[in-house]
């Protein structure tokens, strides 16, 4: 491999779930198990996430930022995550119907589980009904329709808040911005598109207006950017005296050694201040995904192929790829590497981690420093990959998904099993 211009030391601790430490023979523990135990155990590519780092994040999110906040699932679901999730209080935000029937499987109390989504059709908006979900984030004048006419045939008043852009550009990458006017999501403040909103839910007999919902965009690290999107919101929602005021979720994460966040109790602190400077009466909640979830989870993969170019780089192939973290692909996201039993070395090596996908584009790590001698077999490990990894998932060049396992005091269970290219062919029609 290519040396680096200068020493890089092992992977920082602070990147890793909330128990790792290193074992005695320099490998990585999580949970209290070696990591390439549970390779061994388990197979590559293996999503491991710590549970009692998901529980206590949970709690500080409950903590900081009050009753009512939910997890966003889009950031990662499945049923024992929605069931974690919910014994440690929270609400669930789902934004589809595959996360609304998870929930439910998972037994989430109806009026629990928070229902987004900038497209809800007529079925999703049925089921979510019948089962008494508590809040309905309403995006479109085409939902308020839909949610009449469905009153009209049942009677069933749905409670909602209204999605709202409040013309605020956050500091993110542009896919994952939701705030600015130019936006597919929520009615707009400075269009008049949200007062002509609450004005249709005061004559719609199938809505109940509790309140206003807000989101500026994901991965923001800048606090003031909610600050100024609050400030703009809390001037259309205060005047109508409704009880909810909802603002969304996008704190950010540090995905390598150079970044750093906020937490999410820097986070709920500022937003209470931020609040209470304003004059906030109404009850505010907020859906933290990522900051819950991603540096609980851990990728191990084995490699596969080392391909070295001469003067220009290596490349290191493992047995995952964009199929199973597309970020780095979609939005150019940075992530680290590193050997997990061989844990406490430099990292004084340079390689490219590449995927197996048919892509160019199929890289995991631009260059990752690495330890040296790193050989075909070994396995390599990426961290915080617990948001938007498996989520993200897709089965591109008909590679099955991996599985996902929960890791706590010396236990370890699947929590979804591993596709099989037989699971991916039961889909196919003769």
């Amino acid at each position: 491999m290519n040396q680096s211009e200068k020493s890089n030391g092992p992977i920082p601790l602070s990147l890793l779930p909330d128990s790792a430490e290193v074992g005695s023979r320099g490998e990585l523990r999580i949970g209290g198990i070696a990591v390439d135990d549970l390779a061994n155990e388990y197979g590559t590519p293996l999503f491991i996430y710590d549970e009692d780092h998901l529980r206590s994040r949970c709690s500080e999110a409950l903590s900081a930022l009050g009753a009512g906040t939910a997890y966003a699932g889009k950031a990662f679901l499945c049923v024992a995550m929605a069931r974690l999730v919910t014994e440690e209080g929270l609400h669930l935000d789902v934004a589809s119907e595959g996360e609304l029937r998870t929930a439910i499987a998972a037994d989430v109390p109806g009026e629990r589980i928070v229902l987004h989504g900038n497209n809800k059709s007529v079925g999703e908006l049925s089921l979510a009904r019948s089962y008494g979900v508590g809040r309905v984030v309403v995006d479109s004048f085409d939902e308020l329709r839909r949610l009449q006419e469905l009153h009209d045939q049942d009677g069933i008043v749905s409670p909602i808040l209204l999605r709202v852009t409040p013309g605020v550009e956050a500091h993110t990458h542009e896919y994952v911005s939701t705030g600015q006017n130019d936006s597919k999501f929520g009615f707009g403040l400075e269009s008049g598109a949200a007062a002509a909103a609450v004005e249709e839910c005061i004559a719609n007999p199938g809505v109940d207006l509790v309140g206003v919902h807000q989101h500026i965009g994901s991965q923001v690290f800048r606090v003031d950017s909610f600050a100024r999107a609050l400030e703009v919101v809390v001037g259309f929602s205060e005047p109508l005296g409704l009880p909810e005021l909802s603002v969304g979720g996008g704190l950010g994460v540090a995905y390598l050694e150079s970044e750093s966040a906020p937490s999410i109790s820097e986070w709920g602190e500022m937003l209470g201040q931020a609040c209470d400077s304003l004059g906030v009466q109404a009850r505010v909640s907020a859906e933290p995904g990522r900051s819950i979830a991603a540096q609980a989870g851990v990728t191990v993969y084995s490699i596969g192929t080392i391909k070295e170019i001469p003067g220009i780089r290596t490349y290191m192939a493992v047995d995952g790829g964009f199929g199973d973290n597309p970020r780095p692909m979609l939005y150019g996201s940075g992530y680290t590497a590193f050997a997990p039993s061989r844990v406490t070395e430099d990292r004084n090596a340079v390689a490219r981690v590449v995927g197996k996908h048919c892509e160019s584009s199929d890289v995991i790590v631009r260059e990752a420093s690495l330890p040296e001698n790193l050989k075909v077999g070994d396995f390599l490990a990426t961290p915080v990959t617990g948001a938007y990894g498996y989520s993200m998932a897709s089965t591109y060049n008909r590679m099955p998904r991996p599985p996902v396992i929960f890791v706590s005091k010396g236990e370890s269970r699947l929590v979804i099993r591993g596709e099989s290219v037989e699971d991916l062919l039961t889909l196919d029609v003769d």
